[in-house]
């Protein structure tokens, strides 16, 4: 007799809220195109979404920003005040243009799991097979993730992985911090690199993935708050301490030596096969292990895949030392899990945490430098 295959049975609740029906209709299909997912239900505003989130408990909302009586953002505020733990993770379809990008940053601030471009085409069944499945995945990997976060956020702290008694990051040892982050990375992003002292000896390259338009804003927005100079990383930048360079998106990101020997950055769009990302963890951190060998500090933060590892196991070969964001605090445990996963984690930290280690990388007072 043949076996009977098992159908296999959602495991994450999702509420789409949108006023159009057909943006509806299309969101709909495209995450019941995944087994794992199911729509419980929509909602066509706001007001609506934050009565059924209360109600419904889903597991993840896929919400618009601009709708009637309530608009998406003033919604993701309610529902992280009015819901209750655990709370649902919350996607918000945003334009591609200037406006949408400081909404999606905004939202994520508000605590949005992520943004999605909202592109008619790409939420169409009729999209490219990776179109849909990168979106699909992305989509199940935050809802999944933020069940497994509260499980964990409810656990004893014994989980929490802790620092060898030899860890040492003093920043003389460094010439370089690099840091890698993908799904639910700009909050923490923000976190640590306004936490960054303004006399920093060193200089820091971020790759973020996310669409160029966004990470323009990212580079603008965090300028502006943080205490040491942040710019939108341009072809051939010479390298300067004190300053962070956010690597364009759509592009990739490398640290090279000029002729005379200073540090600078190279960006390429084409060229670069078999790096899936762009901006790319890998090649980023590769580029820094050809450059200056294990003289940087590189940190990994929340995000979807293992973009990152590879680059990492070049760095630590050399004597370089990598952070990664504990499992608790991630959106997404992908990027950090495969580099604890291959052991090339020094330690696993909150965001807090690496807030606080980016805080102490200031040059140590004159007089210790006089008496080393």
């Amino acid at each position: 007799m043949p076996s009977v295959r098992r159908k296999r049975r959602p495991t994450v609740r999702v509420l789409v809220v949108d006023d159009s029906a057909v943006v509806r209709r299309a969101m709909t299909a495209l995450i019941e195109s995944d087994p794992s997912m199911k729509v419980v239900d929509y909602a066509r505003n706001g007001a609506d979404a934050v009565e059924k989130a209360k109600r419904l408990r889903p597991d993840l909302i896929v919400m618009d920003v601009e709708m009637p009586v309530l608009d998406g953002l003033s919604a993701l505020s309610r529902i992280q005040v009015e819901c209750e733990d655990p709370k649902p993770a919350v996607v918000i379809c945003s334009g591609l243009t200037s406006a949408g990008s400081a909404e999606a940053l905004h939202a994520m601030r508000l605590g949005a799991a992520d943004v999605i471009a909202k592109d008619p085409e790409r939420l169409s069944l009729a999209a490219p097979e990776r179109v849909r499945t990168e979106l699909v995945a992305r989509l199940r990997a935050i809802g999944e993730g933020r069940a497994r976060q509260h499980r964990l956020l409810r656990a004893p702290s014994l989980t929490t992985i802790r620092a060898p008694s030899d860890l040492d990051l003093s920043i003389d040892k460094f010439d370089l911090l690099a840091i890698g982050c993908s799904t639910g990375g700009p909050p923490v992003l923000e976190q640590i690199v306004t936490a960054l002292p303004p006399d920093l000896p060193v200089p820091v390259v971020v790759a973020q993935h996310m669409p160029e338009m966004f990470t323009r804003s990212l580079s603008h927005r965090l300028d502006a708050q943080c205490r040491v100079t942040v710019v939108h990383a341009d072809q051939g930048m010479p390298l300067v301490a004190g300053t962070v360079y956010i690597i364009r998106g759509g592009a990739h990101g490398m640290v090279a030596r000029t002729p005379t020997g200073r540090l600078a950055l190279t960006i390429k769009t084409e060229g670069c096969e078999g790096y899936v990302y762009k901006p790319s963890v890998d090649l980023l951190f590769e580029s820094i292990a050809k450059t200056i060998g294990g003289r940087c500090l590189g940190v990994v933060l929340t995000g979807m895949g293992d973009d990152g590892s590879r680059g990492a196991a070049s760095l630590v070969a050399l004597g370089a030392t990598i952070l990664t964001q504990n499992e608790a605090s991630c959106v997404v445990y992908g990027m950090p899990r495969a580099i604890a996963t291959a052991g090339l984690s020094a330690r696993a930290m909150s965001p807090a945490e690496l807030a606080d280690v980016m805080s102490e990388l200031s040059p140590p007072p004159e007089t210790e430098r006089r008496t080393a």
